[in-house]
């Protein structure tokens, strides 16, 4: 016997005319068509649930003032990409030599995101395949060190990424990690005490790179020593990799990178993907990155969000000048702002920042947990972070702030005098975040439409429906 069901759920209708049953009774028929509608039912208001929250979320950024460091708004064409048809698909391999067939089109394009990514770094390689940041660590590793090899790095307090951690990836692929000095005041490496410390441990290879990444490491500085003990040179620019497309920061390849690993989601407005480039690498260098990223660390490499970076890549060609200096002076701005309000940022002497991040000491105000929470209260989104003298992450003393998303919807430096008496009524006049929130609110519905891209202007927070 065939029972045709049908559930109505406002938007949402889901249809079966396919369940077969072969009930005893009546009775149990009607149990059985029932016990069904109730079981769909509860499976359309999961979906209705889902879906709503993703919205809600969607309506409360708008109305928010976004600085998490780490995070940045794609194009409407780059989100395209996202739900065309890639993202149904699967590739392993290289172009022209894949295990799969069905890849005519994915090959063009990632041929294309490579070139792109290769003109627009000048880099002599470019692989785009890695799901992430720490995915594109993961590889370089699985490509350069063995378990016991020693790389030297910077610490998680001085800003260091979680994957260079003895319980992240470096941790995980068993080397032997050693951390530069650093220079507190300034935010960067004691450049004496870390040319001793590779002099002394001569590693195989040489890694920087930094989460609070407000200064460009002394890599210049270090060349010679470099050299000298025959390392590889690694940098992590998952935090600037937006800026340094816009010539902003520094030039990693002309300082003495040979490998730069990233995230593209950051500074760098494309989807949560990443990219490992390179310069002066042997072709067996290069065999062996691409060897670590599949079958390494990745199977099919998330073709929607490779197509979305491609696009990413075409318009950084474009626009990543204009966008990346904006997002520097922005951040030097509300540095500037937050300091004569009485809130202490890094580095006053220098300016604060060259990146798009600054980073504040709220100690004085109840530590970074805190304020971060009732930044949160008020519609700005900042993250607590980890300051050179913490010990705890869980309970550091700092905020690390991050200009690029502002940058996107169109914010200047006067901008930012706005952004930072409200961050200073929160943090350090510890005025009701309820009220603020509103004045947030009202100020942030100027900047709702995403800038630096193909097809400006369009609404940057809009939940688009596929389906009614």
């Amino acid at each position: 016997m065939t029972i045709p069901i049908t559930v109505e759920s406002e938007n949402i209708s889901f249809r079966n005319s396919d369940y077969q049953y072969y009930p005893a009774s009546h009775e149990d028929n009607i149990f059985y068509s029932c016990d069904i509608v109730r079981l769909i039912t509860m499976m359309t208001d999961n979906a209705r649930f889902i879906r709503e929250k993703v919205m809600e979320h969607n309506k409360w950024f708008e109305e928010c003032i976004p600085m998490i460091a780490s995070e940045n708004l794609m194009s409407p064409l780059a989100k395209e990409m996202l739900i065309s048809d890639f993202a149904d698909r699967y590739a392993e391999g290289l172009p022209g030599k894949r295990y799969y067939q069905g890849n005519i089109y994915v090959d063009q394009v990632e041929t294309k995101a490579t070139e792109l990514a290769k003109k627009l770094f000048n880099a002599e390689f470019a692989d785009v395949r890695p799901i992430s940041g720490t995915v594109a660590n993961m590889a370089v590793l699985f490509a350069f060190a063995n378990p016991g090899d020693t790389i030297t790095t910077c610490a998680l307090a001085q800003g260091a990424h979680i994957s260079t951690c003895e319980f992240g990836a470096f941790g995980q692929r068993a080397v032997r990690s050693v951390n530069y000095p650093f220079n507190v005041q300034d935010m960067n490496l004691d450049v004496d005490g870390t040319i001793k410390i590779l002099k002394k441990e001569r590693p195989k290879i040489a890694q920087f790179g930094l989460s609070v990444f407000l200064f460009p490491p002394p890599l210049k500085e270090l060349k010679d020593t470099f050299d000298e003990i025959d390392c590889l040179v690694w940098e992590d620019c998952a935090h600037v990799l937006g800026l340094i497309a816009g010539g902003q920061f520094h030039k990693p390849f002309e300082d003495g990178v040979q490998i730069v690993s990233s995230s593209t989601h950051k500074t760098f407005p494309g989807p949560n993907h990443g990219m490992i480039l390179g310069t002066n690498l042997t072709e067996e260098e290069e065999k062996k990155i691409q060897k670590a990223v599949f079958p390494g660390v990745t199977s099919s490499h998330h073709l929607h969000a490779m197509a979305a970076l491609a696009i990413t890549l075409a318009e950084m060609e474009v626009f990543a000048k204009d966008y990346a200096a904006q997002a520097c002076k922005n951040s030097r701005a509300l540095g500037e702002a937050l300091h004569e309000l009485g809130v202490p940022v890094l580095c006053p002497d220098l300016g604060f920042t060259r990146s798009h991040a600054i980073a504040l000491d709220v100690s004085a105000f109840g530590g970074g947990k805190e304020c971060a929470q009732l930044l949160e209260d008020a519609n700005m989104i900042c993250n607590k972070n980890m300051l050179p003298s913490d010990t705890s992450a869980v309970k550091p003393s700092g905020l690390r702030l991050g200009s690029q998303e502002m940058t996107r919807v169109g914010m200047k430096e006067s901008d930012m005098k706005v952004v930072a008496e409200l961050i200073a009524r929160v943090v350090k006049k510890k005025e009701d975040p309820k009220k603020v929130k509103e004045d947030v609110k009202a100020f942030k519905k100027d900047f709702v439409t995403i800038k630096y891209c193909f097809n400006e202007g369009e609404p940057a927070y809009e939940y688009h429906k596929l389906v009614k």
